[in-house]
């Protein structure tokens, strides 16, 4: 109970004004990302307000923001194109329902194996893309809106100077609205960028029929979404782990998302993911708590309802100078700085990592390919064998060190000379492991090529686990006496 109290409560105040400049920053984007996706602002909006909501109690990273984003919604315009809204709604829940599954396999402790240049490339790609993302609100716009965002970036990184217990980014946007308003400037506004409804969402269960056809259609969807919509979320969710210094319950984060999915198809809208931008934003904002994230859906829908004729007055150069900023603050820069002093391999898949990214615009192919990249890199560099020869007493010794797999072998075996005289041979493998069936097949043939040759073979300094595994899968070593119970 003290957990959850301090989970709910522990940062009140802070949560609060978070929670406002969260939703103000959710709107836009979850009005473009509607527009990406090919459907109604409304869509974006309603999967904002329900995914936030339902992650505040069940999702596993308190004051992580999750909402309709540009890499799910991208996900939706062929089924939007070629099928309609309906199968958006009935996608999105198949998703919600793939990522419960995936949460309760336990899937969330896969990100351990997600290496830190990985991890370091998806957020500064992140960041660029954040960044490349505002420069499209810039077209066809005069020196104004240069002006405003210029004047919203320096109120950001000033005003803490002055007063620390109200979030800059909230006053940028309240200086900027007023100045708009009072001045008249002709900048583009948050209503300019579509129909924003007085209407709570509905529960409507998706209206497609129910066959196997339909689902040939919505499963390879839902699948993409669910993936991605994890990896996102896992990764956001480290980012605030380490931002934070605490720890999250992955698992439980997939589930939550799921749930939220699943809940979000059901009242209209279209499947999301934790937000990188919006969830640091919260946490410059103070937003520490899971009341930020309850708080964030609740003013979307306050300022939709209620405040709707002000909201909509809110300049985009606004929005722009806030995230702007964060992509500042999200982008890794002591990054740059180390190139020189980390290893030349985890620099190349930083790079790979961030230029996928960005060149595809989807945040899953880049960690996947860098994952790739980072286990072949670390198959090469242990893959390296050393094999001494060593002559005591007529006896020759081949002393073996390093790690044995199907990577390998191939250098092992080349590593033992053939043509010897003598009659015994001994191999010792105390600083060797075997890891795979390749490694004992390597030693199998060597051991076949010295027995044919009429040498005597032994193989000494096995490892219990060495040994159990040269036992059940050699087809040509003895069990060697030394090693017999």
């Amino acid at each position: 109970m003290k957990k959850y109290r301090k989970e709910w409560f522990g940062t009140m105040k802070s949560d609060v004004l978070s929670g406002i400049v969260v939703a103000i920053a959710l709107m836009p984007e979850a009005i473009g990302f509607s527009i990406l996706a090919g459907v109604d602002p409304m869509v974006g909006l309603y999967a904002s307000f329900c995914i936030a909501f339902v992650t505040s109690f069940f999702g596993g990273r308190p004051g992580l923001i999750s909402a309709a984003t540009g890499a799910m919604a991208i996900l939706f315009v062929g089924l939007v194109r070629d099928h309609g809204i309906q199968y958006v709604f009935a996608a999105t829940i198949l998703a919600g329902l793939f990522q419960i599954i995936f949460g309760f396999a336990k899937i969330g402790n896969l990100l351990r194996f997600i290496p830190r240049p990985v991890m370091i490339g998806f957020v500064n790609a992140l960041a660029i893309i954040i960044f490349k993302s505002q420069l499209s609100y810039f077209k066809n716009e005069g020196i104004t809106m240069y002006l405003l965002v210029v004047t919203g970036i320096a109120i950001i990184y000033l005003f803490p100077k002055l007063n620390k217990s109200i979030p800059a980014p909230l006053v940028a946007i309240l200086v900027l609205t007023i100045i708009s308003i009072m001045t008249g400037m002709e900048v583009t506004k948050i209503g300019d960028m579509g129909t924003i409804s007085r209407s709570l969402p509905n529960f409507s269960l998706p209206m497609v029929p129910l066959n196997l056809e339909t689902l040939a259609i919505i499963v390879p969807v839902s699948l993409s979404l669910a993936i991605v919509g994890l990896t996102e979320t896992m990764l956001t969710a480290q980012v605030i782990d380490d931002l934070t210094v605490t720890k999250s319950n992955k698992n439980r984060e997939c589930v939550g998302q799921g749930l939220a999915n699943m809940i979000a198809g059901m009242f209209g809208g279209m499947a999301g993911c934790a937000m990188i931008g919006q969830s640091v934003i919260n946490f410059k904002s103070g937003g520490r708590g899971r009341l930020s994230t309850f708080l964030s859906g609740g003013f979307l829908m306050v300022f939709i309802l209620i405040l709707n004729n002000w909201v909509i007055q809110i300049p985009i150069a606004a929005l722009v100078a806030v995230m702007i900023v964060v992509s500042i603050s999200t982008f890794e820069w002591d990054s740059i700085k180390r190139i020189s002093k980390v290893p030349k391999t985890d620099t190349v898949v930083l790079f790979a990592t961030v230029i996928i990214v960005i060149l595809t615009d989807n945040l899953a192919y880049g960690v996947i390919i860098g994952i790739m990249m980072s286990a072949l890199f670390f198959v090469y560099k242990i893959s390296g064998t050393e094999v001494e020869q060593v002559v005591e007493n007529a006896t020759l010794t081949f002393k073996c060190s390093g790690q044995l797999f199907f990577a390998s072998t191939t250098h092992f075996i080349h590593a033992f000379d053939i043509d010897v005289d003598v009659k015994d041979i001994i191999i010792d493998v105390s600083n060797m492991k075997l890891w795979d069936e390749s490694a004992v097949d390597a030693i199998d043939k060597i051991y076949l090529k010295f027995i044919t040759k009429g040498i005597r073979v032994d193989i000494e300094g096995l490892s219990p686990s060495c040994f159990e595994l040269l036992e059940r899968i050699s087809r040509h070593c003895p069990i060697l006496p030394q090693y017999e119970n």
